[in-house]
Parts: C-alpha cells; structure tokens; sequence
C-alpha cells in the first residue's frame, strides 16, 4: 500500500494536478469545454466594452444620484448626454477626421514615390548604399510588393463578403447589446458584488470584501487614468501639430490618442505615423514633431499622470514593458490593453491570501500590507 504525504505542500500539489487532468480530460471530450469556449467569445467582447464604459460612466451616475435623482433616470440622463456628444462629434468632428484619411489615401502613392527617391537619394552616399546592399533591398519590388497586398486584401474582401457581413453584424449586434449590459451594470452593479459576496463562507467574507473593493479600486484607477491620459496626450499633440502645420494634424491626434491607451510602449508607437508624414515634407518638420511629442510626454509623465493616476498603481516600467512583450506575443493586440490591470489584479489577490494564510498560521502576528509598487 502507498502511503502518499499529507503535507500542506502535497496537498496543494495534488490540488494543481486535478485541475490541469480535468482541463485536460474536458480539452479532449469536446463536447464538455466546447461550449463553454463558444460562450465565453461570444460575451467577452460585450462585457468588456460594458466594463470599461461602467468603470468610465460610473462616478458621474454616482454624482447625480447624489443629487437626489434615482438611479434608473441618472442613467438615462447620461445616455442623453453621451447621444449628443457624439452626435456633435459625427457632426463636427468625423467629416475633418474622413476628410484627411481620404486626402491621406489619395496621397499616398506620391508619399511612397518620394519616400524611395530620398532612399536612392541616400546610396549616393557610399557607405549608406553598401548598408542598403548588405540586406539587398529592392525598393521597387517592395513597392510592387506592397501593391499586390493591397490587390489581396481588396480581393479577399471580394471572395469573402460573407465575412464581412458577418463582422457588421457583430459591430450592429454590439452596439444594440451593450447599452442594456452597460445599463444594469451601472443599476445593480453594487448588488452584484454583494451577491457574490453571500455565496463565500462567512469566515473567508472578509478576505473577499477586501479582495473585491481593491479590485474594483484597481480597475476603476486603471481604466479611468489611462484614457482620460490618452485624451490629454491627443489633446497636446494637436494642439502642437496646429502650431507646427503638419498635415493630417487631426488624424495624427487621434492616432496618438488611441495608441497611447497602452502605457510606455503607446507613445512610441504613436511617434511614427507623425515622423513619417514629416518626413516627406522635410528634415525640420520631423524635428519640430519629434519636439513636440518630446514636450507632450513630458507634460503627461510630470504634471498629468501623476494627478490622475497617484501612486495607486504604481509599477516599474520595465515591469511594465516585459507584461507587454509577453502578452502582445500571446495575445495580440488585446493582450497590449489588457496585460497591466490584469497583472494588477493578480498581485492584489497574491498579497491578500498571503496575509490571510499567514494571519490563520501565525495569529499572534499580523503582518502590514506589502506595498504593490514594484
């Protein structure tokens, strides 16, 4: 007879290897997880979306309830308000933003054709073209390359339009979904917890409030800082491709904005699109956009982060930049938005169930928060 170890570690060990045979088990009988897998994509876009305007929308249904005004009409009061905002922005905004990607597309032939007449202009130079040699580039082919991806992509779309129907369909069945899921989150969001909450054994409720309420806090930090932080960046950079006369001044903004949603690595890759366009008017206009998003940053790192996002959330960068290295390969470009406050949130349930399991084993000793900086 074998006599397995009862120690805690064995136990714990024995616990792992269930849950990886089951997972491995159910991967094989596909009718047991398939399900589950079509369930889980077909909710996650949705509630991640109502997430994310939840965390966003929250603090202003929250200042008008406490105004005296129910919950249900706070609500609907906000919904008017985001109605006429973006009605104003498709009004105002969205003709400026179709007007420049379409001079954009037209010119981009002529973009191509001088960026690679600067190129041979460059092999003039020995040393350069020896460089260029060594790597055996084409411009032409790479050019001619170039057009034949676009001849696939528009044939592709041509041969699938049912895959194409279907991702409208997706973007319509959203836009009609998530305003219902955003509304209830918004009603009964504190309920929800509560509920979770009741289904805990009484002795670990504690442990899961707390779990709960910094999570929250987490994300809500998180999401909230980092877009109106990105707003902020947009709102710079416009403000100083104006002053310099960079073209496509608006679509760049708004390129920055997007991009600089993901910490660190947003503002570099925000800096290209503007570099390349200066390029192609001359040296000194990518000097003054270099200068400008030198200076933009700078504003957000000093003055603008720091009053939105405190220290709650606080991690290192290089922290930061293997996160995303990690999950930008794994994941994609999700994985870039979603890697940092998932990341947050791990290491605010490691910590807590650490001093939950030391507070059971060492009662006498209660041990202090770790700090979650790095």
């Amino acid at each position: 007879m074998i006599v397995l170890p009862k120690s805690k570690f064995f136990r714990v060990g024995y616990g792992i290897l269930l849950i990886f045979l089951i997972i491995w088990v159910g991967v094989h009988i596909k009718f047991v997880f398939h399900p589950i897998v079509v369930m889980c994509q077909t909710l996650f876009i949705p509630l991640l979306i109502s997430g994310v305007l939840y965390y966003l929308l929250r603090p202003l249904v929250q200042f008008l309830v406490s105004r005296k005004i129910p919950r249900s009409a706070a609500i609907l009061i906000l919904y008017l308000l985001v109605i006429c905002l973006f009605t104003l922005l498709i009004i105002y905004v969205a003709p400026m933003i179709q007007r420049q990607f379409v001079e954009l597309g037209n010119n981009l032939p002529n973009y191509v054709r001088n960026a690679v007449e600067k190129v041979y202009e460059l092999t003039d130079n020995e040393s350069v073209n020896q460089f260029l040699t060594s790597f055996s580039l084409d411009f032409n082919t790479l050019q001619t390359k170039a057009t034949d991806y676009a001849y696939v992509v528009v044939n592709w779309i041509s041969t699938n339009i049912t895959a194409v129907v279907s991702f409208v369909a997706n973007v319509v069945l959203l836009a009609v979904v998530v305003p219902f899921v955003l509304y209830y989150f918004l009603k009964d969001g504190e309920k929800m917890s509560a509920g979770v909450i009741k289904v805990i054994p009484k002795k670990n409720q504690t442990l899961a409030r707390k779990l709960l309420t910094e999570m929250d806090q987490t994300i809500s930090t998180y999401i909230r800082g980092q877009i109106t932080v990105a707003v902020c960046v947009g709102v710079l950079l416009l403000i100083g491709y104006f002053i310099i006369g960079i073209e496509y001044a608006v679509l760049l903004a708004l390129a920055a904005m997007l991009t600089n949603v993901i910490p660190y690595v947003g503002a570099f890759i925000s800096a290209v699109p503007a570099v390349l366009v200066a390029a192609v008017d001359s040296p000194m206009m990518v000097v003054k956009v270099l200068i400008v998003t030198l200076v933009a940053q700078q504003i957000e790192g000093n003055l603008i982060s720091p009053q939105i996002m405190g220290k709650q959330l606080e991690i290192h960068p290089l922290t930061i930049i293997l996160l995303l290295l990690v999950a930008g390969t794994l994941v994609g470009p999700l994985g870039l938005l979603l890697a940092v406050p998932f990341y947050a949130i791990a290491k605010i349930i490691v910590v807590q169930i650490y001093r939950f399991i030391k507070l059971r084993t060492e009662p006498d000793i209660v041990p202090p928060d770790p700090p979650l900086t790095e």
